[in-house]
């Protein structure tokens, strides 16, 4: 069967060939080098280039109205540069759960873990795109735990067709969101299985306030989690000051309640994250419906 090529803008396309020109050579270098060379590359070069920064920071102004343009700039391209991280890290997966085979998770729902599985009772991780949100299915995975994944395709199908594999290489099965994807997730799930969820970029669904401003989020997590009882457990990487490790959060189980009652505890959990660590957030999601970019606030 032949594969349908991806679809995309021409502006997707080039910032995808940029890409993985980039990511072919960085990985001939070692893993401590070739982290931060990739966010470099995404905060001065590529991130300004395809758009990401400026996308950045107009989200940001939206949420921190009162922040300055200098600051706006500051946290853009540092969020370029997490994003940059993050790529090569997934990329290289092997290395990367290396890096992390001393990190030991903390927080209230591992014990609520430890129960549902031997209960064989199913458990949702929800997460978002903050830190690496692959780090905490590493660390999990590396202590026994087989974490299936439930992924919305990137924005820029270009990258998304071949970033794609760094999910699907390693761990429990992932699918891609959709009729198929979701069934395949929800039978990996049946009888006690776990599966990961980023649940913060714009989805069909309700809208539900983030960080202040109605979000358009998909209600799939609290749904499912509802029909087959399970376990609803956010969890977070959390990159460190030497932009390498990482500090692998996992929080009290969101009560089930309906799945509109859920979602915005969701929201307020990536949030908390967010305000203690803003930079780490992918700021370049068009998460909010698109606004006129306020006038830049004095630096």
């Amino acid at each position: 069967m032949t594969k349908t090529a991806p679809e995309g803008t021409t502006a997707d396309w080039l910032a995808d060939r940029a890409l993985r020109g980039l990511i072919s050579t960085v990985m001939r270098l070692p893993y401590d080098t070739r982290v931060p060379m990739m966010g470099s590359a995404l905060r001065r070069a590529i991130g300004p280039l395809a758009g990401y920064r400026k996308r950045a920071e107009d989200n940001l102004a939206l949420v921190y109205p009162d922040m300055t343009a200098t600051k706006r700039r500051q946290l853009a391209s540092a969020c370029c540069d997490n994003f940059g991280r993050t790529i090569i890290e997934n990329y290289s997966w092997r290395e990367f759960g290396e890096k992390l085979c001393t990190t030991k998770p903390s927080g209230d729902g591992l014990d609520a873990l430890e129960d549902a599985t031997k209960a064989k009772r199913p458990v949702i991780f929800v997460t978002g795109h903050f830190g690496n949100h692959e780090a905490p299915r590493q660390v999990l995975t590396a202590m026994g735990h087989a974490i299936g994944g439930l992924y919305r395709p990137m924005q820029n199908a270009y990258f998304n067709d071949h970033y794609a594999k760094t999910m699907t290489s390693w761990g429990g099965p992932v699918f891609a969101q959709g009729n198929r994807g979701t069934m395949g997730f929800v039978r990996h799930l049946r009888g006690g299985g776990l599966g990961t969820l980023l649940f913060d970029v714009a989805a069909p669904g309700a809208l539900i306030p983030f960080m202040g401003h109605p979000a358009r989020t998909s209600l799939s997590a609290a749904q499912i989690a509802l029909k087959l009882d399970a376990v609803m457990i956010p969890y977070f990487g959390i990159r460190q000051a030497d932009g390498l490790s990482f500090a692998v959060e996992v929080e009290a189980p969101i009560p089930h309640s309906t799945a509109e009652q859920m979602l915005p505890e969701m929201n307020a959990r990536l949030a908390a994250q967010i305000a203690r660590n803003p930079e780490q957030w992918f700021w370049v999601h068009k998460r909010w419906k698109r606004k006129k970019r306020p006038q830049s606030a004095s630096n």
